[in-house]
């Protein structure tokens, strides 16, 4: 495939254009014009450059790319590095942020929601979902649902172990600042990727239940999704999904 109709593909499959991020959604670094082994994982580090380049991949899509609005404007050190991996092997790069967390069936959310069973889901904001579970359950066993999914142990404010949750809201990646949000709406379990330390006190004073499972592992099921989906439309690529684990 063109590594520039692969871009485009994903853009309106995504609808990238009518996100405002604080990144580029596309393709990031040009490389080769033909495209037919593919590594996909969440973020442009080291690690997972090296192994595309083992696996003489062609392309590399992400959700965490590069050139963020806050970046150095600097080449330096392991920055100077990345880029000369890509660049010397000549990979493209490709990355969606925002669109990969907000898409209704593909996102980071959507996966959240598939992996968790959650029913009757209702939008509040493009990151932040809430919904039911069919039936009520208690902290302790939606801990142990998240670990058994997430393979992550999570944070959990437990102040609330008695009371049951029926109403769930989540949030991919670093959400907590919506837990206001989440209160406002009387929901009784938040869910998201990271922490603050406000957060704790947030969720202890307002009676609800509250779950960080890491910011890495609240963001693998998008890409994942993504994943799947071009394998199953473009049987010509070879796409292979690595997970570069990050406790953060």
């Amino acid at each position: 495939m063109n590594n520039k109709l692969l871009e485009k593909i994903i853009n309106k499959k995504l609808n990238s254009k009518s996100f405002h991020d604080s990144t580029y959604n596309g393709l990031q670094i040009e490389g080769c014009k033909k495209i037919k082994k593919i590594i996909t994982g969440v973020t442009a580090c080291q690690i997972l450059l090296d192994i595309s380049v083992k696996y003489r991949a062609e392309a590399i899509i992400v959700h965490h790319g590069y050139f963020w609005k806050n970046d150095p404007k600097c080449i330096h050190n392991f920055t100077r590095k990345r880029l000369q991996t890509i660049l010397s092997n000549n990979i493209n790069l490709y990355s969606w942020h925002l669109p990969l967390d907000a898409h209704l069936k593909l996102g980071n959310n959507a996966y959240i929601e598939k992996s968790l069973k959650i029913d009757k889901k209702k939008i509040i904001t493009p990151y932040l979902w809430s919904g039911q579970f069919k039936n009520k359950i208690s902290g302790k066993k939606l801990y142990k649902k998240i670990f058994s999914i997430f393979k992550r142990k999570p944070i959990y404010i437990p102040e609330n172990t008695n009371k049951k949750i029926s109403s769930i809201a989540w949030c991919s990646g670093k959400g907590q600042n919506l837990i206001l949000k989440v209160i406002q709406h009387k929901i009784d379990c938040f869910l998201t990727g990271e922490i603050s330390e406000e957060t704790t006190h947030y969720a202890r004073e307002s009676n609800i239940h509250f779950f960080s499972i890491g910011h890495h592992a609240s963001e693998t099921g998008g890409i994942q999704l993504l994943s799947n989906w071009l394998s199953k439309k473009y049987q010509n690529l070879n796409i292979k999904f690595i997970n570069v684990d990050n406790p953060a």
